[in-house]
């Protein structure tokens, strides 16, 4: 098990989820952000203080190949890590076979985008009405790298559904993201040259990863935040990729977001889970007041004091 230097970090074609500027902007105010390596796998994470404890960045993560967990149990150990969470990654399917606990959540959405596929038609009757009445009020939609005024727009639409505060992200989260350069791709949807809806998406081929959104009540009205999805599917797919990554629901439940991303494609479901270990147990117990166990908030010592 090797730690990956953030040199050679840079250079390697990894997945959105991997690479060093999303797992730094993810650990902004959290904690250190890691890369490790073994056999060919590799894992990011992010390392916290007070005690010390290992999560993967928000979104997926986990091993990307197998004979990992035996190494990084030596690790987690030297280090003095007690607890690791982790989000396995839906489309890697690194859940299956991993040797600790592992909860499976609602499955999320991993679009298909075969050349031969017709995206519009493989719509939910729902979501092609949604398409039509958007392109009936003008709404057109264009694809460019970078953040441009999307956080504005996101921002604005956290504060309208008055989201919690863990939803807004401080400047430097955007600034480290920004870093991934062309892999960051944002499509907006105007009116009248007015911006309307957007999607920020993650773009490592062969898969497009859905990150972040805004939208103007206009946006929503219109049914122009259900066109700027399948326009970026629809880029996505002349570009060759597999699937475009939806996710899920809040929590990875099956709520009303996860049924309106599964409407874009009913049959792309892809198993999801979450997967937690705990390497010092006389530590856990200590920290968490109790039993050692799985079930519920985990790490359970985390719970109390954020």
């Amino acid at each position: 098990m090797r730690e990956v230097p953030p040199e050679e970090w840079d250079g390697l074609e990894l997945d959105a989820y991997y690479r060093r500027p999303y797992v730094e902007a993810a650990a902004v105010g959290a904690g250190r952000p890691f890369l490790l390596e073994h056999e060919g796998a590799v894992f990011a994470g992010v390392e916290r203080e007070g005690p010390r404890d290992v999560v993967t960045p928000y979104g997926y993560g986990g091993p990307t190949g197998d004979g990992f967990w035996p190494a990084y149990e030596a690790w987690a150990r030297e280090r003095g890590a007690v607890t690791t969470f982790v989000r396995f990654h839906p489309l890697y399917a690194n859940q299956n076979g991993a040797p600790i606990h592992v909860e499976e959540l609602a499955p999320t959405v991993a679009w298909r985008l075969g050349e031969e596929r017709d995206l519009l038609a493989g719509l939910h009757f729902k979501h092609r009405n949604k398409v039509r009445k958007a392109e009936k009020a003008g709404a057109t939609v264009a694809a460019a790298t970078g953040l441009g005024d999307f956080v504005e727009l996101y921002e604005d639409t956290m504060r309208r559904l008055d989201a919690a505060g863990s939803y807004f992200f401080p400047l430097e989260y955007w600034e480290r993201l920004a870093g991934l350069g062309e892999a960051l791709v944002r499509f907006d949807a105007s009116i009248d040259g007015e911006t309307v809806a957007s999607a920020l998406c993650l773009a490592t081929p062969p898969w497009l990863h859905y990150h972040l959104s805004g939208t103007t009540d206009s946006g929503r009205s219109t049914g122009s935040s259900t066109l700027v999805l399948l326009e970026a599917a629809r880029w996505a797919q002349e570009r060759g990729y597999e699937r475009f990554h939806l996710g899920g629901g809040l929590g990875g439940s099956a709520d009303s977001l996860h049924h309106f991303k599964a409407r874009f494609d009913p049959e792309g479901l892809v198993p999801a889970a979450v997967g937690k270990a705990i390497h010092d147990e006389d530590a856990y117990r200590e920290l968490s007041g109790g039993e050692v166990g799985y079930e519920g908030f985990f790490p359970a010592y985390r719970q109390r004091v954020e």
